[in-house]
């Protein structure tokens, strides 16, 4: 995962007047800065962790890097990035989370991913990339539109002509918000309660609240995000020299329709 820090150029501030409440949420670090939320991630996200779930992604992946280097922006505790790298694929991986870097190495297999500490909106680790890849919605933790088109201008920085660059990413869901409600509810199970919580619709910024449940101990995290239109990721990367070759609602590539709650979107540098 990644995270913007507070900075007077950030594009948020100087939009509108943040409440009190606002500010805690859009300048406070990513909490995957914490090493015990990063020591507790695997587990927490046991889910995405499963076979199930990460066959068709490293799959669909290694077709789409087509033999040549592959880099994960936010690579996280290197859910894909371990497998790729097993499959074959040479993978670079970024992020600015240490301890979150730190769990990976642990792990065997992580020697095939060449990692580094650096924001995935500037750092550059090649220039021959025929895949680079960002998942798991962490475009939105790039709380601006200005940080979300560096993130594609630098991905395309990386990719040969013809590279891909590939998105994993939610819908937002307002459509299913009740006229003056503000509060929708992605996951209710007896270890974990989410929902999130649309603040400002103008600056499209979100609070995604999680409560984890592990018997008698309770465990809560929020953090802000600028959800992002399909649409409006098509606009960066024809900014950035991208254009679109397919999007998708998952990672089986079944097909992307107006009831998708998600994309998996391919844009091929031009």
């Amino acid at each position: 995962m990644d995270w913007r820090k507070k900075s007077s150029d950030s594009g948020v501030a100087s939009c509108h007047n943040v409440s009190m409440a606002e500010a805690d949420y859009l300048f406070a670090p990513d909490q995957h800065l914490d090493p015990l939320v990063a020591a507790s991630y695997d587990r927490a996200m046991a889910e995405r962790f499963s076979p199930e779930v990460v066959g068709p992604a490293v799959e669909l992946l290694s077709q789409l890097a087509q033999g040549g280097p592959a880099v994960e922006f936010a690579v996280g505790t290197g859910r894909l990035a371990v497998p790729l790298g097993e499959s074959g694929v040479d993978v670079y991986g970024v992020d600015l989370s240490e301890p979150m870097l730190a769990e990976l190495r642990a792990k065997p297999g992580s020697d095939r991913v060449a990692l580094t500490l650096g924001d995935m909106t500037e750092v550059q680790l090649c220039t021959d990339a025929t895949l680079v890849y960002l998942v798991f919605n962490t475009i939105t933790n790039l709380r601006t539109q200005q940080l979300q088109l560096a993130c594609f201008r630098n991905a395309a920085a990386h990719l040969v002509s013809g590279g891909r660059f590939v998105v994993e990413n939610g819908v937002p869901g307002l459509h299913q918000l009740a006229p003056g409600q503000t509060i929708r509810p992605f996951d209710i199970s007896e270890e974990h309660l989410g929902f999130d919580e649309y603040i400002d619709t103008a600056n499209q910024i979100s609070i995604s609240h999680h409560y984890y449940f592990d018997g008698e101990d309770v465990r809560r995290m929020a953090g802000a995000f600028r959800y992002v239109w399909p649409s409006e990721l098509d606009l960066m990367a024809q900014l950035a020299g991208m254009e679109l070759e397919a999007r998708w609602a998952d990672w089986h590539q079944n097909p992307f329709t107006g009831r998708s709650q998600q994309h998996v979107s391919v844009w091929r540098r031009v």
